[in-house]
């Protein structure tokens, strides 16, 4: 077995993504090297996606989603999109059945070259977001940052999509709130005994969102799939918009937007949006040192 395997650095809606080719190996990115690569400003992400040979007859893949702290996510809509644009400029394929912690993911590739991610259906019973505490409801729950009597953010709607997700109303643009000061508190509040992904969303209209979100794992990142779902189907779930709408990342250096839809046949969340290919190269998944490969090239790429 060679020390080396290829990656590309992709993103999507700027969420950093590494796209790690982990096919015909029994070894597994290590956390020592996710440190190491996030540690690398040229390396540093909020997921890497490695890609091991399928478990389960009728998939494609098995995905090991790694946090740049080195822990495991059980999903990632953004870095799920990656690895499908990656596949299909290899394949040829457009469509893929995906294997992960959290369960199968179906995802396929479209003509305009946006990418759909089915991301199941969302949990919203207390004990499997999970939460530490019991709610009836978990569209609100008993949570808040600031003074009692005027708190900063409070009552967020809480759910699982594959990991735990506590979503804040706000009434102004989400990038006016001190999320790097407040994130590190709610993602690791008592409340969250496997921690959360923090989203502050704002309803722009009912078709239409406005999201920013502190991600478990990762810390403010310029996107997160699975907060996007998270949002929309809070939304949804409250009141405040349909089943389907546009999700406006405002933190995201793209005009593209995510659009997320609901299902009501059968209560599946579908996320499309788009993935950018950057640059390719080698990695050492134990120690983390990395190579860059060829000159700049545009358009989707193959691993």
């Amino acid at each position: 077995m060679t020390d080396n395997v290829q990656f590309a650095r992709m993103n999507g809606l700027g969420n950093k993504i590494l796209v790690v080719d982990m096919r015909g190996r029994k070894d597994r990115v290590t956390p020592a090297a996710a440190i190491a690569l996030n540690a690398d400003p040229a390396t540093a992400f909020d997921q890497i996606m490695a890609i091991h040979d399928p478990k389960a007859a009728g998939t494609d893949a098995w995905i090991d989603i790694v946090n740049c702290d080195g822990s495991m996510a059980q999903a990632c809509g953004n870095g799920t999109r990656c690895v499908v644009q990656a596949l299909a400029a290899e394949t040829g394929k457009k469509a893929f059945t995906f294997q992960t912690v959290a369960g199968i993911l179906n995802a396929a590739e479209h003509e305009d070259g946006t990418i759909s991610v089915d991301m199941g259906k969302p949990v919203f019973a207390w004990n499997r977001i999970p939460l530490a505490e019991e709610f009836a409801d978990t569209s609100r729950i008993e949570l808040q940052i600031g003074p009692i009597d005027n708190p900063v953010l409070h009552s967020p709607s809480a759910m699982s999509m594959g990991n735990p997700h506590a979503v804040f109303w706000v009434d102004k643009d989400p990038m006016s709130f001190d999320l790097d000061r407040f994130g590190p508190l709610l993602e690791n509040h008592p409340m969250f005994p496997e921690r959360a992904n923090i989203t502050l969303a704002q309803v722009l209209s009912p078709a239409s969102l406005r999201t920013r979100t502190w991600e478990r794992g990762a810390g403010l990142t310029l996107a997160c799939g699975s907060a996007a779902c998270a949002a929309a189907v809070s939304a949804a779930r409250t009141g405040r918009t349909g089943r389907k709408v546009t999700i406006d990342v405002s933190s995201a250096p793209a005009p593209a937007k995510l659009t997320i839809e609901w299902r009501e046949r059968d209560d599946h969340v579908i996320m499309t949006g788009p993935a950018e290919w950057e640059w390719s190269g080698t990695l050492n998944p134990t120690t983390g040192t990395w190579q860059r490969e060829g000159a700049e090239a545009s358009g989707a790429q193959a691993l």
